[in-house]
Parts: C-alpha cells; structure tokens; sequence
C-alpha cells in the first residue's frame, strides 16, 4: 500500500467520518487518580488495564517499534494487560477524532494534522515523536532529477489532493509560488511518473522511492523537511486528561514505546518479519521491500540529538522549527498549546540507561 497524506491529513479532525472500531478496540484502563495506577483492579487483573493505540496508517513497517513493545512483552511488563494497535488509514477515525470521542488512549499522528484539532477545541497535546523528521519527498527521474525546490520551477509535479497544503507550504517556505510550477492532480500511485507524464511526483522517502527502483525506474528524491519544512512525524499524542490523571501510565507506555524502538532501528530485518508476518499479515506486505523501508526509516527516527537525548524526544529548537513551519503552512499555534514533552524528559531522568 503506498501510503499518502491521508493517514497525515490537514484536513479538520471533525470533519472526518470514521470506520467501526474492531471489538476489543475501546478504552478499557482508565485511572482516575494522578498515578493512573488502578491498583491491580483492572478486569484483567493488571496494572493498567488494556489501551487502544491508533496507528496513523495501515500495519506497515512504520510501527516497527510497536510491534517490537507488543511481541516482546515490553507493553505487559510496563502493567498494560493488552495494547489494542489499530490500523489506520484513509477509511478510518483520525486520531484526533478518536481521542475525543474517547476510543483512543494514545495515537499516532502528525503536528499539521493536531494542531487544527487543538485550535478547534481538542483537549490534546503532541508528548513524544517517532519521526525526527517527516518522510514527505518529491520524487522523481534519475536522469531527469529534482534536487531542490528551486529545480521544480517550470515542472510538472503530481501532487495528490490530500497533500495539496503541505506543497502548498513547501513553495512558501522556499519563495515559490504555486504559478512557479505546474500542478498535475494525483492519485498514490506513482505509476505517472515512471511514465513520464509528469517531472516530480509528491510522495514518503521511506516508499514510493524504493517501490519505484524496485520496478527498475532510477530515481532521485529531496526531503521537505532538508528544505524549511522541518516538521517531524509518527508523533504519540494524548488527551490533556490523560496527562494530568494518568501520569504514571503515561511514563509506563513511553518506557515500553522506547525499548521497542531501540530494538527496531538495530534489527531491521526483524522489524520488517514482524511487519510482514505477523502485524500487517493481511496487507500481503513484501518482505525485502519492508527491509529497504525499515532501514530508511531509521535515517527519520535517528538524529545527533536522539543520540544525545534519547529516542521519541524534540529538542526545544526542533519544537520552535516546527511552530515556524506550521506558521508557513497557515497553522497560528503555540508550543505550549501543542507539545508537552515534560512526562518524557521525566522518563529518562528516572531511567537513564534507556538512553543507551
């Protein structure tokens, strides 16, 4: 599945109309004081009870990390009875949908897409990121290639209608105007572009690229995120409630969220075996592309500063990039009002070796 803005949208959280939830999928643990401990009362007898975990996209590799939490128990050692990981998607609840409506305890989603909800009214804020940077790319042909937002003037790009404000932003933040180039309508599939009916084509790094050099079509790509966009992604948020009454449980699922991703970005091609076999069995994913994808992957969920400060943090200049870059994209909010990165820096302070 070649995933799209659809899983990042821009789109308004309310305006969304979301699937069924899959049984087992409600918000089970809910502590009412500011422990979050339920004292082992839960109906499964744990801790913490069982959460459900809202994916941004579909069982692919990009929840390696999750994966990891789950099948090496790292959830239940942490006090979770069971962590429900549902599939996103473009037929789904966005995240921030679910939060509110309460289906959710935790979700994955991204800064331009929580950002308007928490304008609207959402209770919510971003506590940790995946991504240090976000995957969005132009793609296009080796022997015709793209390397800059500069290098698009007078091309034609494919751009899919769900992407079309993050181009949108990429152009302001790079002094271009939408008249500097010519923007053909897109579907996700990049087909187009291997046939030449269009220059550059908008799509993840961590996909259409090998997707595409997999077919034997030479490609070249840039990151919006290397060019004024530096906005990062796979971002875990939760309601403000959760925050003030469920510390604790929060720490607890942060602990466990890092321990599986210390194990998927050393173990690539265990991450994609989970992904193909196990998590998203049913999305009949290919396993050496999975391969190429986890270890691209790494390069967006590693950074000098994750070295320095742990996986899943935000320095305050990233933080301040990303307020900057939500500005370019038409999004007037403040850190405070979007990021609490508090209960992470708390979880490495009392566990440093997680830095390691």
């Amino acid at each position: 599945m070649t995933p799209g803005f659809d899983r990042r949208r821009f789109l308004r959280y309310s305006a969304l109309t979301g699937a069924t939830f899959a049984a087992g999928g409600a918000l089970v643990g809910c502590g009412s004081d500011s422990s979050g401990s339920s004292g082992g009362s839960t109906p499964d007898g744990s801790k913490y009870g069982s959460v459900a975990i809202q994916l941004s996209w579909l069982k692919n590799i990009e929840f390696a990390g999750e994966y990891f939490a789950d099948s090496k128990g790292y959830f239940r050692d942490a006090g979770f009875g069971s962590v429900n990981l549902i599939a996103g998607g473009a037929a789904s609840t966005s995240v921030e949908a679910g939060l509110d409506t309460g289906k959710v305890w935790l979700g994955l989603s991204a800064p331009q897409t929580t950002a308007p909800a928490i304008l609207e009214g959402l209770p919510a804020k971003i506590v940790a990121t995946t991504y240090q940077k976000n995957p969005f790319c132009i793609v296009s042909s080796a022997a015709k290639p793209i390397k800059s937002p500069q290098d698009m003037k007078g091309r034609k790009i494919g751009v899919q209608d769900t992407n079309q404000l993050i181009f949108s932003a990429l152009l302001t933040a790079n002094d271009m105007k939408a008249s500097d180039v010519t923007i053909v309508p897109a579907q996700f599939d990049p087909t187009p572009l291997a046939n030449g009916e269009v220059d550059g084509w908008v799509s993840y790094a961590t996909n259409e690229p090998i997707v595409l050099a997999a077919k034997g079509f030479a490609n070249a790509n840039f990151l919006f995120a290397d060019f004024n966009l530096p906005l990062v992604a796979e971002t875990l948020t939760v309601t403000q409630a959760t925050i003030d009454k469920e510390r604790d449980k929060l720490k607890a699922f942060l602990t466990a969220e890092i321990k599986g991703w210390k194990d998927a970005v050393a173990n690539p091609a265990e991450s994609a075996r989970l992904a193909v076999e196990v998590y998203g069995k049913d999305q009949k994913l290919d396993l050496d592309e999975q391969i190429k994808e986890a270890t691209a992957q790494n390069d967006l969920v590693l950074s000098a500063d994750t070295a320095a400060n742990g996986l899943l943090t935000m320095t305050d200049r990233l933080v301040e990039q990303n307020i900057a870059a939500l500005r370019t994209a038409k999004i007037d909010i403040k850190a405070e009002q979007l990021f609490d990165l508090s209960i992470l820096r708390e979880v490495y302070a009392e566990n440093p070796a997680l830095k390691g």
